[in-house]
Order: C-alpha cells, then structure tokens, then sequence
C-alpha cells in the first residue's frame, strides 16, 4: 500500500495565521497519529522567521562513525532547550543552548495545537538537496514511552516519506512546503520510520525543526 498525500488544491492563505484555526489533514491514523498543517504559519511570517534561524542559529557539523570512520552529517544542525534537557541520537551528545525569542514563539505557536509543553528542539539545515536525513524513528528513551514530536518547516519544499516497520508495502510520502507543521503523536515511533531523501534537483536551503519533550 503507497499513498502519496495530496495537498489542498487552494493557494496558501498569506494573512497573519495566528487569530485563525489551520487546516488539518490526517497522514497517518493506523499503529500511530500524524496530523498535518499545511500553512500553519503565513508566508510573510515564514519567510521572518526563515530568515531569523537562518542568520542566528549556532549550526553545527556534526560527525557520525559509520564501520569506524567519521563521516559529516549531510546537513548542519543545532540542539536549544530548558537547561540540562541533553539528547543524543546516532551517538552524538547535544547539550541545549538557551531558548532565543524566535524559537519561543515558534514554540508557543504550535503547543497550542499540540496541546503540549515542548522543552527542546532539534534543528537541522538543509542546504542543498545534497542534504537528507535517512531513515529513522524518534524513539530514544530519551524521549520517553510515546514521543510527541512537533516539526516545523521554513524555506524549501521537501519531500517527507513514512514506511511502516513490519508492513513494508504501507507508505506515505508528504511534501513539506514553507510554513508547515507537521505533528506525530501516539505510537507513530514504534510502528514508523521517517526520512527526508536527497535529490538531484536544484533546491534551495530549508530548516526544520523538531520539537521534543525530554
């Protein structure tokens, strides 16, 4: 089973989102819950804030070892919490770096959807479409039982793909524009890998972020 999301045939809405309700749209509802904002933030608000990670952000190049040798991560990255909430995926350590104000607001914009107090946020650069994340699961005990992971998107539209660990024929992919939200809830970490695939198209950055609780 493949399922290619389509998006709401209608422009994006440009005004100012936060007085209004976003559109929602299921992805996953089976072994898991991904809820879908398709313009959850306005294009001039997006392209601020866009503009505002991009340029005051404390990117990093991280490395991995893959069979012994350190290998870049394709992509920059930057770890910012409540004090002492540390997180380590792949084996790298990050140690948060105090909330700024446009990650506070981000922040608060989308608890009121998620219904959560989110306590840190992993983001990433992806500067070209040489970068990518492979395939993975939030699932560090870290993060607890049934993470509720909240992802934000600014810059370049990418495509995000799903498949589901024990049925391999059960996928989704969604493209993920400016301004999106994307939020995934209940057991998706347990049954669902995700990625962002590298392309041979000509793309420019994008920064996503993805909130956690610790």
């Amino acid at each position: 089973m493949y399922e290619q999301i389509e998006l709401w045939s209608q422009q994006p809405d440009t005004r100012n989102t936060e007085n209004r309700s976003p559109q929602a749209k299921t992805v996953v509802s089976i072994d898991g819950e991904v809820i879908f904002y398709q313009s959850f933030f306005s294009i001039d608000e997006s392209d601020k804030l866009f503009e505002e990670l991009y340029t005051g952000t404390e990117w990093k190049q991280e490395t991995i070892k893959i069979f012994g040798k350190s290998t870049p991560l394709p992509r920059l990255t930057a770890w910012y919490g409540d004090e002492g909430k540390a997180y380590t995926y792949s084996g790298i350590e990050q140690h948060p770096t105090p909330w700024t104000h446009t990650l506070s607001d981000i922040k608060a914009r989308i608890e009121k959807i998620a219904e959560v107090k989110f306590n840190s946020v992993l983001l990433n650069l992806y500067r070209s479409g040489k970068d990518g994340v492979a395939w993975h699961s939030d699932d560090e005990p870290e993060l607890g039982q049934n993470p509720i992971i909240g992802s934000v998107s600014f810059g370049s539209t990418r495509r995000f793909s799903f498949k589901h660990k024990q049925i391999k024929e059960r996928k989704v992919e969604i493209e993920l524009p400016h301004g999106s939200f994307l939020l995934m809830r209940g057991k998706t970490q347990h049954y669902w890998r995700h990625q962002i695939a590298k392309t041979t198209k000509e793309v420019s950055p994008r920064i996503n972020l993805t909130f956690r609780i610790i």
